[in-house]
C-alpha cells in the first residue's frame, strides 16, 4: 500500500514517510502513526501524518 487512502491509515501503524526537508531527495523516514493529519479521503502525494517522534511528514509506504 501506498499510503494515499485515508481508510488504509491506522494511529499505531508503521509507515515510512517523506519529510518536507526531504522532498528533493526522497529520504523516507520510518515511525509509528500518532496523528493523522489530511482530512480528505485521498492526497495523490500521500496521507498527512505526524509520528509518535514528532516528525510530520506524508506517507510513502505501509509497512509490516
Amino acid at each position: 500500500m501506498d499510503g494515499t487512502k485515508r481508510a488504509d491509515i491506522k494511529q499505531g501503524l508503521r509507515v515510512s514517510i517523506v519529510l518536507k526537508k526531504d522532498q528533493r531527495t526522497e529520504k523516507l523516514t520510518e515511525g509509528i502513526v500518532k496523528d493523522i493529519l489530511t482530512n480528505s479521503p485521498a492526497h495523490p502525494h500521500g496521507i498527512k501524518v505526524r509520528l509518535e517522534s514528532g516528525e510530520i511528514g506524508r506517507v510513502k509506504k505501509i509497512l509490516i
